[in-house]
């Protein structure tokens, strides 16, 4: 009787994970490569073929700097394998600080929106043309409807957006919607960085995991990998993890990386 219900159980879950996919094939995942981070995650890492929504606090609702690093990070691995779109609503993306986090500037096309509507119109053609990997488009506000056209291009070529919740000119903050499309929603905010001897400590973030389908909130300290190790293959992913929110404790790995660095 046990084996029957888990069946019934397994195609329960078959058929939930089929209707949040819109029916098509798991586009896979793309790994942190922490467990405590990618278990959170449905499938152990970010969903591929899907958008995800990051927002800053304060003024990063206005700047956007740390959201913006998060993101170029986070979409790293994929602009290797294709084409970046980066949707702006100001033009202030620098480049070289993009390339200095390991970002592909090169694979990068900049487009600028005058509005959301139009950056939204923009960022869905984006996720729907052959060779683009990755689209990063900055919004203030995407609706359940947009969301789920933005949904539809990511799947029809298998391309991952990633919206930043952006207020580019300042002004009343607008009420978050109630419901999202996006596959997961992070906040992002800058954390302090390590202390070393000379100069400046590589890049670090507060993280928190807000909403996931299929997955569970949480909230962590995140760390820009040296850039060169990243492009030599060293690493598995730009991002890695140091500690989770509110636990001040390093990861174990974390001296001997130090170390071997």
């Amino acid at each position: 009787m046990s084996d029957f219900r888990g069946k019934r159980l397994a195609a329960l879950q078959a058929k939930i994970a089929a209707l949040e996919t819109g029916g098509r094939p798991d586009a896979g995942v793309l790994p942190f490569g922490a467990p405590e981070l990618d278990e959170a995650l449905p499938g152990g890492g970010l969903p591929l073929a899907r958008w995800h929504e990051i927002t800053g606090e304060g003024m990063e609702t206005e700047t956007a700097a740390a959201p913006a690093a998060f993101a170029a990070l986070a979409a790293s691995p994929l602009a290797r394998k294709g084409e970046a779109v980066w949707i702006l609503r100001r033009d202030d993306l620098w480049a070289p600080g993009l390339t200095g986090l390991g970002f592909p500037a090169e694979k990068l096309i900049c487009v600028c929106a005058r509005d959301d509507a139009e950056a939204l119109a923009v960022m869905e053609d984006a996720l729907g043309t052959a060779g683009v990997a990755c689209v990063i488009a900055e919004v203030e506000d995407v609706d359940l409807t947009a969301g789920r056209r933005l949904q539809l291009a990511c799947e029809r070529r298998g391309a991952t957006g990633f919206v930043l919740r952006r207020r580019p000119f300042g002004g009343g903050a607008r009420r978050e919607a109630a419901g999202s499309a996006a596959a997961t929603r992070w906040r992002v905010a800058s954390a302090p960085s390590e202390d070393v001897e000379f100069g400046l400590g590589a890049p670090r973030f507060q993280v928190t995991l807000e909403r996931c389908r299929g997955g569970r909130t949480g909230a962590w300290i995140l760390e820009a990998e040296k850039a060169y190790l990243w492009e030599a293959g060293d690493v598995a992913h730009p991002l890695r993890l140091v500690a989770r929110l509110g636990d001040r404790e390093l990861a174990p790995q974390e001296s001997a990386v130090r170390k071997a660095a």
